[in-house]
């Protein structure tokens, strides 16, 4: 049984009465109250919609999610349990149906990591009559409290600290006290871009069955859904999830390492894992996969250790980071805006109808499939918005619409703090630049209406502009932070030149003219 390895779990059982309830991302048997359940015993499932209408969603994350746990429903009764599946509109009036019909039972829930949640299932189920017990979600690494004691009432983290800690508790790539290959992190050595006879691996695409292609119908029929409703092709099953790591790490792993950071044009998957959207419906625990990726290192010569620490970074380092830190500072994180931004998201976020070629690309991988890589997110999605000043929680509701793996504990710090510096809770700096870094780190700029090197006139990149005036018109917030010297140095000599009065011209004309941009 996978469950946190760093920190300690308190064990608990479950008596006749006691019922596990499964909610929708935490589709697994194998850890929290479903674990620890005799064979046949009631477990509960509800299918609610109404969140589905809550926004535009993607087609894929609905289908997704629904066909997950209608394929997981089948997958307990098969194994003899006694599955309670309920489909309604709210969960207020699925619980209150089955209280009725099993007054006797307490139900046991793993927490949920969305803010709020924990609080707002308490209220249902004492509304319905009903009694709940949450227990410790262990679906991640780390625990809750083996966090909280190693930040030791900080306000502020860092996610490298952060990582080393997790590498000494969990032992993942160590060598004694020391990191396997001398190097806690080969970030530096991730950072290439492929030649152009590089082909990438090719990327799984299982076959939907009956459950998934019947659910994708009614998806389309019942909500007011965004994407393509063409080709999900997103594993449902645990089973289906244990090929697509499988498919990983003999496939993809081997060149994940060097070009994680690279895009390219009609390539929307490179050599990424895509395990995200499954382990965020609880089919692959963190845990199996950051083992299976730390043997392939070890077992298989085609794995190098940049390749196999850059994505044990990620899912050991970067995600339990970002779930503890979005618990730490919400609700304040939801909201944050500490460069005051006000902008409307633009439209080409929804349509891609757009000159600027990374966009265009980069918003038609999410439309098509509701996926596009990190490098997509924070280095072309959120770093247009944040220069372009788009209110924080504007895009953060457009990365949770449309993405198939977002759900508020991801998008929040990876967004708002991340993407557009909002917080400040473990953001040194805003990750933003000019067109230089598209230019270097993809091929879009080659077949670009825009050219990457002007700044203004008729045919710059409207990245650049915007870079200098993101600068200047932030400049009283950012000019003594120690790691925008550089920058403002630049901005000090264009000052000195006289461009930036053309640069805010240039800025001016684009926001006059968006649907044109």
């Amino acid at each position: 049984m996978h469950q946190p390895t760093v920190g300690t779990v308190r064990e608990y059982t479950l008596g006749d009465d006691d019922v596990p309830w499964v909610l929708g991302t935490h589709l697994t048997e194998r850890c929290g109250p479903l674990a620890r359940a005799p064979d046949g015993n009631r477990v509960l499932l509800i299918e609610a919609h109404g969140f589905a209408r809550r926004l535009p969603y993607h087609h894929h994350k609905l289908t997704l999610v629904f066909a997950a746990m209608r394929r997981f429903r089948d997958r307990l009764s098969d194994a003899g349990y006694n599955v309670i599946y309920l489909k309604a509109e709210t969960f207020g009036d699925a619980l209150e149906t089955f209280f009725a019909e099993h007054p006797d039972a307490t139900l046991v829930t793993m927490r949920s990591p969305s803010y709020g949640s924990e609080r707002r299932f308490r209220d249902l189920v004492a509304d319905a009559g009903g009694d709940l017990r949450v227990c410790e979600n262990e679906l991640f690494v780390s625990t809750r409290g083996a966090f909280d004691e190693w930040a030791d009432g900080a306000e502020t983290f860092t996610h490298e600290q952060f990582y080393r800690w997790m590498r000494r508790e969990s032992g993942v790539l160590m060598d004694g006290e020391e990191p396997v290959g001398g190097e806690w992190n080969f970030d530096d050595q991730n950072r290439e871009f492929p030649p152009e006879e590089w082909e990438a691996p090719p990327a799984p695409s299982p076959e939907p069955d009956v459950v998934v292609e019947e659910t994708a119908a009614w998806v389309e029929s019942t909500f007011d859904t965004w994407g393509s409703t063409e080709g999900v092709r997103w594993p449902v099953t645990r089973e289906g999830a244990r090929d697509h790591l499988e498919h990983f790490l003999e496939h993809r792993l081997p060149a994940f390492g060097p070009y994680q950071d690279a895009m390219r044009t009609d390539d929307w998957a490179m050599a990424h894992s895509l395990l995200s959207a499954v382990l965020n419906i609880g089919l692959l625990h963190p845990l199996e996969v950051i083992e299976a990726v730390e043997t392939a290192y070890h077992d298989r010569d085609t794995v190098s250790l940049p390749s196999a620490e850059g994505c044990i970074r990620q899912l050991l380092g970067w995600r339990e980071f970002v779930r503890h830190v979005y618990r730490q500072t919400m609700p304040e994180l939801a909201s944050a805006n500490q460069l005051e931004a006000t902008a409307s998201l633009p439209d080409f976020y929804w349509t891609g109808e757009t000159g600027m070629n990374c966009l265009a690309e980069t918003i038609g991988d999410v439309y098509d499939r509701g996926y596009a890589h990190h490098i997509q997110r924070l280095m072309v999605l959120a770093n247009f918005a944040t220069l372009w000043g788009v209110e924080p929680r504007e895009l953060n509701e457009w990365f949770h619409a449309t993405y198939v793996d977002a759900y508020h504990w991801v998008t929040t710090p990876n967004v708002v703090e991340m993407g557009q510096y909002a917080h400040g809770v473990f953001a040194t700096k805003p990750y933003v630049s000019s067109a230089n870094y598209v230019d270097r780190m993809s091929d879009y700029c080659a077949d670009c209406r825009y050219d990457s090197d002007e700044t203004t006139g008729e045919g710059a990149c409207p990245f650049n502009a915007l870079y200098w005036d993101f600068l200047a018109r932030n400049e009283a917030k950012l000019r003594d932070n120690h790691r925008m010297r550089l920058m403002y140095s630049h901005v000090d000599a264009k000052r000195e030149a006289g461009d930036l009065e053309a640069i805010r011209e240039h800025v001016v004309d684009l926001r006059a003219n968006v649907d044109d941009v």
